[in-house]
């Protein structure tokens, strides 16, 4: 086996002629960086003209592996080998190498080499910029020293790992619908509770219960306010901002957040965050929800989430139970308005209805309902630490293959990773 720079095995980021083909009105594949995963979950589904994308996009071509550049994206391992893009021909983010193979490398060994361990960490020692915003140089891809076995053993390796990760994707998706319907679980039990289902509210509240407009529930000194900063250049020893997308991917820690400087953000203090604040995406992902952790008091909003903060008189655990209830959900998405993207009016989302019971009985529902769904949680936390394993699986294989350990015209995916260390 041969070791060649990855230079002389494909071109690095290459102008896309077909691109040049298209007329201005021509429709082609679009690609944010949320729509690039491996496998089933690529999203080849967005459209833009030519005219719109022609300038500050990256171009690509069917048959060309994209790798992304930036942190955390390249560490996650969410390189694709492209294919099924509209006419042949795509755009997307700046955030994506774009890697065309030539004769000498098979297009899918190219992607499984690209999706390595020891790549990936060989990657992540070369990045360069600021903490958060650091990305891979193509430098890093040019000389990329690849084990190149002959091409016939090349498609080899590639047919097994098609074949190995087609199985590991499949289980991956059984995960995810278990996942759902411990979700929907959920929603049934708050809809149990609440006396009410995901499409109708109470004919009738019992006696000691009222309808109150969301705003009166929360404290009349820091009233339900969306967020008026900007996102901006990362600056790592700045103030953390939450971003609709934030919330709605759980991502309300301290290191995963993008963050701004003190002075821009210190014009728009009147929407910080506090500990134990409720925050809900109004834009995207609208009625998405999560508690503020208390390290993030300080903290601050862009204007595609709202803060709530609880008023003393009402049990803040009883609001958010309520709030993602089928019952409330139901009545904030009839109120989102906008085609392309979604979002509902802060002014609305104030006069929401809340069937409100006293706080005795907030207090008490809030505990039944929590013991209720706590085993639900339980079991979507077990979900999640085994999607880990089976990415950790995934790579393991990958890098075995790729690396000769083992021959793969004999081996069985299910049993090799056992003993390989990664």
């Amino acid at each position: 086996m041969t070791t060649v720079r990855l230079r002389h095995l494909a071109q690095v980021n290459p102008l896309t002629p077909a691109f040049d083909r298209l007329s201005d009105g021509d429709e082609l594949t679009f690609l944010p960086m949320e729509a690039v995963w491996p496998g089933s979950r690529l999203d080849t589904t967005r459209r833009r003209t030519k005219a719109s994308v022609a300038t500050g996009y990256t171009r690509f071509q069917d048959g060309d592996v994209l790798v992304p550049k930036i942190t955390p994206t390249f560490e996650a391992g969410r390189s694709v080998l492209i294919s099924g893009l509209l006419g042949g021909v795509g755009t997307g983010t700046t955030e994506l190498h774009v890697v065309r193979p030539g004769p000498q490398i098979d297009p899918r060994f190219l992607l499984y080499a690209v999706s390595t361990h020891s790549f990936l960490k060989l990657g992540q020692a070369e990045m360069y910029g600021v903490a958060g915003q650091q990305r891979v140089p193509d430098t890093f891809l040019r000389d990329l020293p690849v084990a190149l076995p002959p091409l016939e053993e090349q498609r080899r390796i590639a047919d097994f790992l098609d074949a190995e990760t087609a199985r590991m994707s499949t289980l991956r998706d059984s995960l995810h619908r278990f996942d759902r319907d411990v979700r929907e679980r959920e929603r049934a039990v708050l809809a149990t509770q609440l006396n009410a289902d995901a499409h109708n509210v109470w004919d009738e509240l019992p006696s000691d219960w009222r309808w109150t407009p969301l705003m009166h529930l929360t404290d009349p000194l820091r009233q339900i306010m969306y967020g008026i900063v900007l996102p901006g250049p990362n600056v790592p020893e700045g103030v953390p901002i939450v971003k609709g997308g934030d919330v709605a991917a759980n991502r309300l820690s301290p290191k995963s957040l993008n963050r701004t400087t003190r002075e821009i953000e210190a014009g728009y203090a009147r929407s910080r965050l506090r500990g134990g604040d409720l925050v809900i995406a109004i834009r995207g992902s609208v009625g998405e929800l999560a508690v503020v952790p208390d390290e993030l008091t300080g903290a601050n909003l862009t204007q595609d989430a709202a803060r709530i903060s609880v008023d003393t008189s009402v049990h803040a655990r009883w609001l958010r139970l309520v709030l993602e209830s089928p019952v409330m959900t139901h009545q904030i998405q009839r109120r989102v308005t906008g085609a392309t993207i979604k979002g509902i009016n802060i002014w609305d989302l104030k006069r929401v209805l809340v069937p409100t019971p006293g706080k005795a009985t907030q207090v008490a529902l809030a505990r039944t309902v929590s013991r209720a769904i706590q085993t639900h949680e339980d079991l979507r936390s077990r979900v999640a630490r085994h999607e880990r394993l089976l990415a950790e699986r995934r790579q393991a294989l990958i890098t075995a293959a790729v690396i000769g350990q083992f021959d793969v015209s004999t081996a069985s995916g299910r049993n090799i990773t056992d003993g390989v260390t990664t």
